[in-house]
């Protein structure tokens, strides 16, 4: 399995961007695929954003970051990235870096979850 590790939160307005970083360890991490998940206080983990192992970078994401949103991965920095744009006041979440042998929408294909960063937008 990788090890994840979530950076960049923070407190920002409506309006402005911010771009969530995870890196992985382990010499495998290009054949994971990779996602964000987000969990709000008193709601469950939902899925955000997804991209597919390797270099064939399909990506996915739910319809309320549809265009708003982008999912990006290095596989020679084991890095994925997840640049947020418009953030909206419902975007307020604790956001966890993914990773899976297969391709996931849901916690249950998750192999492995980093800790977590926090997102607060403001209105």
């Amino acid at each position: 399995q990788v090890q994840l590790v979530e950076s960049g939160g923070g407190l920002v307005q409506a309006g402005d961007s911010l771009r969530l970083s995870c890196a992985a360890s382990g010499r495998t991490f290009s054949s994971y695929c990779m996602g964000w998940f987000r969990q709000a206080p008193g709601k469950e983990r939902e899925f955000v954003a997804r991209i597919s192992r390797y270099a064939f970078n399909t990506e996915d994401y739910t319809d309320s970051v549809k265009g708003r949103f982008t999912i990006s991965r290095d596989n020679t920095k084991n890095m994925v990235y997840l640049q947020m744009n418009s953030l909206k006041p419902e975007d307020t979440a604790v956001y966890y870096c993914a990773a899976g042998r297969v391709g996931f929408t849901s916690v249950a294909g998750v192999d492995s979850w980093g800790e977590g960063t926090l997102v607060t937008v403001s209105s």
